[in-house]
């Protein structure tokens, strides 16, 4: 996790310094979906994700005409549940929740001046801070249910990798910039680190708004203001 820290205050350091560099934060909602295989001959299995609220700080900086870079340190949450078969009643559900911090770092490229169109893409890393298990109220399914994640001798895998892209409009006020944006994520982690099941991936969907203030301005003519 240390490392992952630094990484990310290095990474956001260096960015402050840099023409043109503006920083703030984004707040917003994200809802999560997820797909299993508890064996390698089993089709993919998809389970209900869970919404919450999703906040990150933001440092953005352009150093070309329309095109720059943008990099996130933000806390994700995201999860499943899984409910029983439809025959069972009253329903019994499986719910788990994973807390991450997040670090997205996305090329940047928009059209226009003081109202634009932006689209962000590119790849994300992020650290496991919290597994949680909210309710267990079945097991040994057929197919075999997910897992649990957040109990003592659980030992679900630490690092989030995989890819983001957004598209969003912004627009400038002086120094200070609102965005309105939409990102999807698609991460290759698989929690899954004691074998109990074959694979597991997730999706995740933001709705953001970000507020930015402009702490450092060009000193090229290439970068539109």
């Amino acid at each position: 996790m240390n490392r992952v820290l630094l990484t990310g205050i290095f990474i956001l350091s260096s960015l402050a310094a840099l023409a043109q560099t503006s920083v703030g934060i984004r707040g917003g909602y994200t809802t999560s979906t997820y797909s299993y295989r508890p064996t390698p001959s089993t089709r993919g299995i998809s389970v209900d994700g869970i919404g919450t609220p999703t906040f990150a700080l933001v440092f953005e900086h352009f150093n070309a005409k329309n095109a720059g870079i943008e990099v996130n340190l933000q806390f994700l949450r995201l999860g499943f549940m899984q409910v029983s078969d439809e025959d069972i009643e009253p329903e019994l559900v499986n719910e788990t929740q994973f807390d991450y911090l997040k670090i997205p770092m996305l090329s940047s490229f928009f059209l226009g001046k003081s109202g634009r169109f932006q689209i962000k893409l590119g790849p994300h890393l992020g650290y496991l801070l919290q597994a949680k298990d909210i309710s267990r109220e079945f097991s040994n399914a057929s197919p075999a249910e997910i897992p649990t994640y957040g109990g003592l001798d659980d030992k679900p895998r630490k690092i989030m990798y995989g890819l983001t892209a957004g598209a969003g409009i912004s627009k400038l006020f002086g120094k200070s910039t609102l965005t309105g944006e939409v990102r999807f994520a698609y991460d290759f982690t698989n929690p899954e680190g004691q074998e109990r099941i074959f694979d597991m991936n997730s999706t995740n969907l933001e709705f953001t708004l970000a507020y930015l203030f402009r702490v450092r301005d060009s000193k090229t003519s290439n970068v539109v203001k």
